[in-house]
């Protein structure tokens, strides 16, 4: 192994991961120096070569930032209760989408289930928060908000799904 000088990420809460797979099971191997005086060990040296333990071989790191990360586990947890109805939370169908009939409220629940046109112009933050699509001549919007387990505020933490209850609101654009 190599002991040239790590690549180092650009901010001190950047989150390493497999360059092949994306993977955030990545090691290192390092050396560590026992302080006496701290009753801790240090790093004293980190070696080139990383490991993914799901790839199984030597990788390339990538790095993410912890933003990047805590928005990721959002738009997952996101995508994984509208389209599947998986996690806490709630479905909301208004009642301008109620007064257009079973079989459109079908239609509507389904469109927003299976949507996946997310762009930047319409999911700047990249959660899957927010959506419309055209179903039977009329416009419809949904929004997934996160709130606490109370849904009294906002959650603390979004990523953190024992901290957060999500509503998924179905609505006509007019309703807006």
């Amino acid at each position: 192994m190599s002991t040239t000088k790590q690549t180092i990420p650009e901010t001190i809460s950047s989150v390493p991961r497999c360059g092949s797979c994306g993977s955030e099971r990545v090691v290192k191997d390092a050396w560590a120096c026992f302080n006496p005086e701290s009753g801790l060990w240090e790093l004293e040296n980190v070696f080139d070569d990383a490991f993914c333990h799901q790839c199984e071989e030597i990788t390339k790191l990538e790095w993410d930032t912890a933003d990047a990360i805590q928005s990721k586990r959002v738009r997952e947890l996101n995508d994984r209760f509208r389209t599947s109805g998986l996690g806490n939370g709630t479905m909301l169908v208004t009642s301008g989408v109620q007064a257009e009939g079973s079989e459109f409220v079908v239609a509507a629940v389904d469109a927003v289930r299976t949507f996946s046109d997310f762009s930047s112009d319409n999911d700047p933050w990249a959660e899957h928060d927010y959506g419309a699509v055209e179903i039977a001549g009329h416009k419809v919007f949904f929004k997934v908000d996160c709130y606490d387990p109370t849904c009294t505020q906002g959650s603390e933490n979004p990523a953190n799904e024992a901290l957060t209850h999500r509503v998924l609101t179905i609505m006509l654009a007019s309703e807006y």
